[in-house]
């Protein structure tokens, strides 16, 4: 348990130990919580976890919740690969000065073995980094980025969904009012078969199905996944959808086209820091010819932060083991159903990745 984000009641289990007393037996004499509780560095546990010794070249930033939405930032070591020596830092709070000044208890000759620190676009993570790591370059992560271009698509998506709910619903409510007027107008005790078949006056609402079988509402709201995906990884009844969404909606299949290209930039191995330069240039081109908003902040967003996501291409360096490590701690009190004993929690994260 102490190397291992591993519950006490998922060990007793093999062991046929009852698990309550097992824990309590654990936190109270076996893990050393109760000596370490009384140090000033326990007592200070639930605001800051500093490891100097921890620090390497390669760092990533992120931010997590422990319990109850408090939100910790947590600044982990690539190289220990989401295992003990992971954690450089642990801070409560994303306030970037109030941060800074935690982690700046660090000595200074520790916090210049950074080279190189990946994050999200948090601008305070970004201030964060400037204040503490002065030899560090900051690396945007490619993943967040491409997120943001994905997400611009399924707001389109949305919005063509939104469009044509409303006309399903007018629809509707024409097919209800035609109903009631044929009613009206029937005359009753007629029995002479000749002329047009009259509608029928509780004839059912049928809306139009396209050639896949989906109704148009249907297909928006099937296409969310193949939207988010490489074109090479569809099924063929995700391709027969892709088909019939450029046919109805041309705007998704170039928005999509401009998400594409964005990944085929950071997926190039031979891309160079110059190269990327230049193709992010005609990306930004492709945009403004597209002229949609939400493509349009995604794009001013990427022009900001330009010289931080072109880092990308010196290293290859993302916040993948920042969201690795940060899923660990998740899934460990996922385990626990819950944080009762936050000071605790700390300690046991402290014993595995400190």
């Amino acid at each position: 348990m102490d190397t291992e984000p591993i519950t006490a009641r998922s060990l007793a289990r093999p062991y046929h130990l009852e698990s309550d007393s097992f824990e309590r037996a654990y936190k109270d004499h076996l893990s050393g919580f109760r000596e370490w509780e009384g140090t000033q560095e326990g007592k200070q546990a639930t605001e800051v976890m500093l490891f100097a010794r921890n620090v390497g070249a390669n760092l990533s930033i992120d931010e997590t919740s422990l319990s109850n939405g408090e939100l910790y930032t947590i600044v982990s070591n690539k190289d220990a690969h989401g295992k003990r020596g992971a954690l450089v830092a642990m801070v409560k709070g994303t306030k970037a000065d109030d941060v800074a000044e935690c982690i700046n208890k660090i000595p200074l000759y520790e916090r210049e073995k950074a080279l190189e620190t990946t994050m999200d676009f948090s601008e305070s993570m970004h201030s964060i980094v400037k204040q503490c790591f002065p030899n560090s370059i900051i690396t945007i992560d490619r993943f967040h980025m491409q997120k943001l271009a994905i997400d611009a698509l399924q707001e389109l998506r949305v919005s063509h969904r939104r469009a044509a709910l409303k006309a399903d619903v007018e629809a509707r409510q024409q097919h209800k009012w035609r109903n009631k007027r044929n009613k009206s107008k029937r005359k009753k005790g007629k029995k002479d078969p000749r002329g047009r078949k009259p509608n029928r006056a509780n004839e059912q609402y049928h809306p139009q199905t396209l050639s896949d079988g989906d109704t148009v509402l249907e297909l928006l709201a099937r296409s969310r996944y193949l939207l988010a995906t490489s074109a090479d990884k569809w099924t063929p009844s995700q391709r027969t959808r892709a088909k019939l969404l450029w046919q109805l909606y041309p705007d998704l299949h170039t928005g999509y086209g401009i998400v594409q290209s964005l990944r085929n930039i950071f997926s190039n191995p031979r891309q160079t820091p110059e190269t990327a330069k230049e193709a992010l240039g005609k990306w930004f081109n492709k945009v403004t010819d597209f002229d949609n908003d939400a493509f349009n902040t995604v794009s001013a967003t990427i022009y900001s932060r330009e010289d931080e996501i072109i880092n990308f291409f010196r290293h290859r360096a993302t916040n993948a083991s920042a969201e690795s490590h940060n899923s660990k701690i998740k899934s460990f009190r996922a385990n626990l159903r819950g944080v009762s004993d936050v000071r605790f929690f700390l300690y046991r994260l402290k014993l595995i990745f400190g």
